[in-house]
């Protein structure tokens, strides 16, 4: 072999070679972690991120379609790029959902992947929940050392809100990620003094936009002040990076809502939520401002009465307390509090730049900006949203515990230490003491550990230093193993519907109209009212689903397929039924029988959409059923102006549209509900009638349609 021939070998070996030997070295380096860091430090974390990703996916199907509402968008952005762009609710792209698309993207590019199934739509949810799992450890321990990591790691893991809605398919999971990205974005900007790194604060806000719209910008204030109180550099680009930061959150929110308004109506689908068709008008109105005072055009109830709540519960200080929020993220609310507040006494005296100070505005600010909203807001409130406190509490915690820690030889540090455990445990058996759940020795049991614990913490510097580590988990033990009953309780059972919620029932009346699964007779205007904690439903999936039930269960009576169930009582509350539908499948999907299935992909070839149903949920069933493209008339609660009578009849004449679901889709009657909110138009009645005086009805597999290929005259 030539001189030539061998060098070119050895050269193209070695440049084989060199990605795969970076890439090893660059795997040990991260396994190594800081040369600080002890020999258990990585695999800690792997162990956490692991550990948490197996919790969320335990019984993961037994949630079906979760929220049906949100399934049957991400099929049809599976089916359709259109439809994946706009967030339409049916490939054929009548009508928006009533959010922006982006939590939608992760599911339909899963569901594309594996094909439509419960596994596929929530697997992303639970790979969200671990990477802010992730996240949160990350920003804290940046700032206040591995093990306050680690802490915040698993509070937030446990959090019973966070194992529900982890595991579900509402915008909130993405929201929360990235809001946790935000926060770590500002600490790295804050202790870098890198305008670049505020941009990117802004680049995640902005997709926070995207995905739940105004509710993002709560914690945009304290990340700002954060950033302008305590970045390491001058405050000329103290002033620069505040602006980059906004110019960055406007591009990446806005570039997606310039597109949906500039471009011409009839070239997209309808803004679903919206009176006016516009994306603007939806997100200051129904999911802005209204949510605030109460004034939520094409709402479905609520606002008014009670301490501004109406049929959302009472507003007041103590919402987040109550009997039905509290068991979903209060648990180490007290806690937290009370952490905060030392650490910035703690750190009051240290200089401008004392970047721990700067994490605690972050998170400090967080915590109370978003706590005051939710518990004043007179307008659609459920209980999940609290999910988005979980990062903020969980990281002031570990923070908190790590600043007394590092002052356990003094009376202030033991003081601290005593305290927060003192709170968490007194304020878990008040919370245990609203369920007959887990029985009276469990509370009891917590309360004698964590005072017992809070106690010995004030002697800390007088213990032997073997008892200091059994102290310390008891503590621990006592704060975690409410929240984790909690947790367990979610993860045991199916979850489904519009309006859900973790662990078991824990008081009385409120939260809502619904109640997602479990819903009261009465409630505002005559409707349901939510149970607390109501979302239980018989085992099932889309599995069971094809053999002509719902996932989850059966369908309420008055829904097309579905019947009532027995009820129940529980937690002295008032008995209520055991359905998935709540409000006659306003608030959860049925799926159709084999015969409707049958029927639907009939020559489906031939139209636009195979059948066309008065609200969303009503169209979902059908078309997670189908896989085929289904009208829902009104969007989510029938309210909205979208189709007009006139435009149906235009569809009909062209042939678009097969059958119209005739059953718990007229706007009024048992199966109905259909006519909107207040101010809501919705032209659902004027439709029902025109199609029930011009077409035949027919029944098939127990359920009523009509043929819109059969008029009757």
């Amino acid at each position: 072999m030539d001189p030539m021939t061998t060098a070119l070998r050895s050269a193209t070996t070695t440049r084989s070679a060199t990605p795969a030997a970076a890439a090893k070295a660059r795997l040990a380096r991260w396994w190594r972690g800081s040369p600080d860091d002890p020999a258990w430090a990585r695999p800690a974390l792997l162990a956490l991120l692991v550990a948490t990703a197996g919790l969320y996916l335990i019984n993961l199907t037994a949630n079906g379609w979760a929220n049906s509402f949100y399934s049957a968008a991400v099929q049809a952005g599976s089916e359709s790029w259109k439809a994946f762009f706009f967030g339409s609710s049916d490939a054929a792209n009548s009508i928006t959902v009533d959010k922006p698309p982006a939590a939608l993207w992760p599911m339909a590019l899963s569901v594309r992947l594996f094909g439509l199934s419960s596994f596929a739509i929530l697997l992303p949810q639970v790979l969200m929940g671990v990477g802010t799992v992730g996240v949160v450890y990350a920003t804290v321990r940046r700032t206040s050392g591995l093990v306050a990591g680690l802490l915040s790691g698993v509070v937030l893991a446990l959090t019973p809100v966070a194992l529900l809605m982890f595991r579900f398919n509402n915008p909130d999971a993405l929201l929360t990620l990235l809001m946790a990205l935000g926060a770590w974005a500002t600490v790295r900007a804050i202790e870098r003094g890198s305008i670049r790194w505020m941009a990117w604060v802004g680049v995640f806000i902005g997709l926070g936009f995207l995905t739940k719209t105004l509710q993002v910008f709560l914690v945009v204030p304290f990340f700002g002040i954060a950033w302008v109180v305590a970045a390491r550099t001058t405050s000329r680009r103290r002033v620069i990076g505040s602006l980059v930061g906004v110019g960055a959150m406007l591009v990446a929110g806005g570039w997606w809502v310039a597109i949906v308004e500039l471009m011409p109506a009839s070239a997209r689908p309808y803004i679903g939520g919206s009176q006016n068709n516009s994306f603007l008008e939806l997100t200051f109105g129904y999911n802005g401002l209204g949510r605030i005072n109460g004034n939520e055009t094409g709402s479905v109830g609520g606002g008014g009465g009670g301490r501004g709540g109406g049929g959302w519960g009472e507003t007041g200080w103590d919402r987040m307390f109550n009997s039905q929020v509290g068991g979903q993220i209060s648990w180490l609310i007290p806690s937290a509090l009370i952490l905060l507040v030392a650490g910035l006494v703690l750190r009051g005296k240290r200089p401008r730049t004392d970047l721990r100070r700067g994490a605690y505005l972050v998170w400090g600010g967080w915590l109370l900006v978003t706590m005051a909203t939710f518990s004043f807001m007179a307008g659609i409130f459920h209980e999940y949203y609290t999910v988005a406190l979980a990062p903020a509490v969980a990281a002031l915690v570990g923070m908190g515990v790590a600043e007394a820690w590092e002052r356990r030889r003094t009376p202030v540090g033991t003081v601290i230490l005593a305290a927060a455990t003192a709170a968490a445990a007194t304020w878990a058996f008040i919370l245990l003491s609203r369920t007959t759940a887990y029985g009276n020795g469990f509370r009891v049991a917590i309360l004698a550990v964590g005072m017992s614990a809070a106690f010995l913490m004030l002697a800390l510097p007088w213990l032997h230093k073997r008892a200091i580590p059994i102290v310390l988990i008891a503590g621990v033990l006592a704060a975690l193993a409410g929240p984790t009953a909690y947790g367990i309780t979610t993860l045991q059972e199916s979850t489904s519907g519009s309006i859900v919620s973790a662990g078991p029932s824990s008081g009385g009346p409120g939260g809502g109209p619904g109640g997602g699964i479990r819903v009261f007779r009465g409630g505002p205007a005559g409707q349901a009212a939510a149970a607390p904690g109501g979302r239980r439903a018989p085992q099932g999936g889309p599995g069971a689903a094809r053999g002509g039930q719902a996932p989850g269960g059966q369908a309420p009576a008055g829904v097309p397929g579905g019947r009532a169930a027995g009820g129940q009582t529980g937690g002295g509350a008032p008995s209520f039924e055991r359905t998935t539908g709540g409000m006659g499948g306003l608030l959860n999907a049925t799926t159709p029988n084999t015969q409707v299935v049958s029927a639907l992909k009939a020559n489906a070839s031939d139209y636009t959409w195979v059948a066309a149903a008065i609200g969303s949920q009503n169209a979902a069933g059908l078309q997670l059923g189908s896989e085929l493209p289904v009208m829902s008339i009104g969007g989510f609660n029938g309210s909205d102006p979208s189709p007009t009578l006139a435009q149906f009849q235009e569809y009909v004449q062209q042939g678009k549209i097969h059958y119209f679901l005739g059953n718990g889709g007229e706007g009024s009657g048992e199966g109905g509900m259909m006519r909107g909110g207040p101010g809501g138009d919705g032209n659902g009645s004027a439709i029902s009638t025109w199609v029930q005086e011009h077409y035949a009805a027919v029944t098939i597999g127990g359920t009523t349609f009509y043929d819109l290929t059969q008029p009757t005259s």
